[in-house]
């Protein structure tokens, strides 16, 4: 438990007001769990697992190059500056995989309507066409692992650039325990925010009915994520 002075008090209340800020007026924080949840049916648990998982991947990441910058002695300027790269390699990375999963998605509404048609049980799949019944269970559950790495290591290269100076400020007077504690407050509001803020909102989603255009959901999730990764690179959310 670091020593809690003014100093420690203010950087502690600032880290859980930016935690906030930041999570919730970044939608690629939570826009690709709602969409791919809704889209492949993800049950409450799974949801999230995957997003606690990525957020934890984020947060965990940024704290890791912040500390090896200082132990290298690299300046604040320069930690930040390599993390508004990975900041790039991201959004880039967000915006790719949105579109992949995208033409994948429309592949998939295409081959429902004429016929050939998927029907989720648990983790596997069946597929029906014109009254067959074929199990593709294994090949579901690769793509669905896929999906999941795909997304993790997205958000592990996803920076958390309001994290780093409020790492590097205690970390750089060797208050190390108030740099870690300003991590974990950081973290801990970041991952339940994005696991909140995906499950009210697949919540309201259940409500909505969107009857012959259901077939398009994962096309409607690829563009969403391909359009929230966008935003970071083209409007810097």
């Amino acid at each position: 438990m670091p020593q809690m002075d003014a100093f420690s008090w203010n950087l502690i209340l600032a880290t859980a007001a930016i935690a906030v800020t930041h999570t919730l007026f970044g939608p690629d924080h939570y826009l690709p769990f709602i969409m791919l949840a809704r889209a492949r049916g993800w049950s409450r648990g799974r949801t999230v697992r995957v997003t606690a998982l990525c957020g934890a991947g984020h947060i965990v990441s940024s704290l890791a190059l912040g500390a090896l910058g200082l132990a290298a002695g690299s300046a604040i300027a320069r930690i930040e500056a390599l993390e508004g790269m990975r900041g790039g390699w991201a959004a880039w990375g967000l915006l790719a995989f949105g579109l992949a999963y995208l033409a994948w998605g429309v592949r998939h509404a295409v081959r429902s309507r004429s016929g050939i048609a998927a029907h989720a049980h648990g983790r596997g799949v069946h597929i029906h066409a014109h009254g067959d019944h074929v199990h593709a269970h294994s090949a579901t559950a690769g793509r669905s692992q896929l999906t999941f790495w795909s997304l993790f290591i997205i958000f592990v290269l996803g920076p958390c650039e309001p994290l780093i100076p409020l790492f590097v400020l205690p970390a750089s007077r060797g208050r190390w325990d108030l740099a870690l504690a300003t991590g974990i407050v950081f973290g801990v509001i970041t991952i339940a925010l994005m696991v909140a803020v995906t499950l009210v909102a697949l919540k309201g989603l259940s409500l909505v009915h969107f009857g012959r255009l259901e077939r398009w959901t994962h096309a409607m999730a690829g563009a969403v994520i391909a359009l929230s990764g966008a935003a970071v690179i083209f409007l810097g959310l």
